[in-house]
């Protein structure tokens, strides 16, 4: 022990707190070594979407173990990669065409992977001035740099400021913030849309490369849809002028919104889409990259082959047990629980807490949603960013048995706290009642009503 805790080896993400040691999970309870159960109402960060301990994931890995484990992909492909990707494919959006799918370990190294893939696609079609990326903020695309230049973010991105390429943002989509009280939904998607044709001119029309963005903004915005119509706009706008769509879907994908990608429901198709949460749903560590036939075109016409590989690439293990996950969610129809749930849940929310005074906006879809806190609902004004409110009902929510996500810097990269609930999609009716009793419970408490 040191000034009361534990002393440990592994290098924490802090450095000053004491963690409970989990040992188990039951359904959608996490167990720590005292016995106290946790209801898991955000799956870390949106990743547990089957629960704890479901017998069919457990099974397929068990099985992977004991006939293989590793072989180098550059070498040998194997059946449950070969699998999972014809499961993928077989269900992208339409206008995706066959396409292929590249496995990777985590977001992050899905969005570097994407980033380098849509600079190949270019150099294979001889377009070498293509450089330039552009994203949106808030944004949040994962911690490595090139994804956390990619990312619009202040606060993440300040630390290592220095050490980021250039990337040029425009402003996501934040009606409760950004839509004039006059303004239509179409007009201001339009409005919203429109900042990125403005910086394709700004950025040499020639010289970009790639727009990145979340079809459903997670973390750094508080799983914010966008405006009906948005995303159609910003499709026609890439095909314009030749630049690749990065659909950005770890955590918003894989069902988390009710169809098994996100984008399918603003009815187009991403040129290269990132996936990792929901897709092995913890089980294991896997994230991927699909590229649609365009992309896959370009590089077959071109060199033939694929510029960019990772030791872990299509790992047998990791696969099997992803590809066990896809099928329990299709095999048990649990699509339908997220939207049923989903329902349940912004109806259980908007009716508990829409009328607290420090619940500024209740958004999301699907079974990801969010509660933003202010301190004024009249002016919207945010509470100081040194109160560190959404660190502080977070903890609340665990000590009372509840995980929830909290985080800062919704309006600005710094200002703005909101907490994100993305249960499981196993989630019971009575799970999603205890969920909102528990956070209007600790919303309380932290806040004094």
């Amino acid at each position: 022990m040191q000034d009361g805790i534990h002393m440990s080896h592994v290098f924490h993400r802090s450095l000053t707190s004491d963690l409970p040691t989990v040992v188990g999970g039951r359904g959608n309870y996490l167990i720590d070594d005292s016995g106290r159960a946790y209801l898991d109402a955000c799956g870390g960060a949106a990743v547990s979407c089957l629960g704890h301990d479901h017998p069919k994931v457990r099974e397929a890995i068990k099985a992977q173990v004991d006939t293989l484990a590793f072989a180098h992909t550059g070498e040998f492909t194997n059946a449950p990669a070969e699998a999972l990707a014809d499961f993928i494919i077989e269900r992208m959006p339409d206008g995706t065409g066959d396409g292929r799918v590249m496995y990777l370990g985590s977001g992050s190294e899905a969005m570097e992977a994407a980033l380098k893939l849509a600079r190949q696609y270019h150099l294979e079609r001889g377009d070498s001035a293509r450089t330039k990326i552009i994203a949106r903020k808030p944004s949040y695309h994962g911690n490595t740099l090139g994804a956390l230049a990619t990312g619009g973010h202040a606060g993440r991105r300040a630390p290592f400021a220095p050490l980021l390429m250039d990337v040029s943002h425009i402003d996501a989509p934040y009606p409760y913030r950004q839509r004039g009280s006059a303004e239509s939904e179409d007009d201001y998607a339009l409005r919203l849309a429109n900042l990125l044709e403005a910086e394709i001119h700004a950025q040499g029309a020639g010289n970009v490369m790639a727009f990145v963005a979340e079809p459903v903004i997670g973390a750094s915005l508080g799983t914010q849809p966008a405006p009906q119509g948005y995303f159609a706009r910003i499709r026609e706008i890439c095909d314009t002028h030749g630049v690749l769509f990065i659909a950005d879907e770890v955590m918003c994908g894989m069902g988390r919104t009710g169809t098994l990608f996100a984008l399918e429901q603003e009815g187009i198709a991403a040129d290269i889409t990132t996936t990792a949460k929901g897709l092995g749903a913890g089980y294991q560590p896997i994230a991927a990259v699909i590229a649609a036939q365009n992309v896959v075109t370009a590089i077959a016409d071109g060199s033939g082959k694929l510029w960019n590989g990772h030791t872990y690439m299509s790992h047998a293990i990791a696969t099997a047990g992803a590809l066990a996950v896809q099928q329990v969610i299709e095999g048990e129809n649990l699509l339908q629980n997220v939207k049923d749930r989903g329902t349940q849940l912004e109806a259980a929310l908007r009716q508990t807490l829409g009328h607290y005074p420090h619940v500024g906006d209740i958004r999301g879809r699907g079974l990801f949603w969010t509660v933003e806190l202010v301190a004024n609902r009249e002016t919207k004004a945010t509470f100081p960013a040194g109160n560190l409110l959404a660190g502080r009902i977070q903890a609340d929510a665990k000590a009372r048995g509840l995980m929830v996500y909290g985080a800062q810097g919704c309006v600005d990269g710094i200002n703005g706290d909101h907490v994100l609930l993305a249960p499981s999609y196993t989630s019971s009716a009575e799970e999603i009642d205890q969920i909102v009793t528990l956070l209007a419970d600790t919303i309380d408490a932290v806040t004094g009503g």
